[in-house]
């Protein structure tokens, strides 16, 4: 039944007067967990399309990058090397083919 979730919730749930039953993740578990998480989020995202689901599903991807021992410095260099080799998506190109 349990999920991956932000560092602070079991402390904002015993402000609201319960006692959370937490443990932490070994690596291999903590990988998956965030990989679950990241489909969670991208999916909230997709039904409600906020701002807000926008950045969780930027925290994620930020600790995936780290878990997996990136920097965020680094996924943000690779991010604009792809952009200046292969452009963004800015001009909102459709690709249907190629004619024979």
């Amino acid at each position: 039944m349990g999920k991956l979730v932000r560092d602070r919730i079991p402390e904002i749930i015993k402000a609201d007067g319960k006692n959370p039953i937490t443990r932490i993740l070994p690596e291999d578990e903590y990988l998956q967990e965030l990989d679950t998480k990241l489909n969670e989020e991208v999916a909230e995202y997709q039904a409600d399309k906020s701002i807000e689901e926008m950045a969780d599903v930027l925290e994620v991807l930020f600790a995936i990058c780290e878990a997996r021992g990136y920097s965020i410095e680094q996924l943000m260099k690779v991010k604009q090397d792809k952009q200046d080799k292969r452009g963004g998506f800015k001009e909102r190109i459709f690709w249907e083919g190629n004619e024979s």
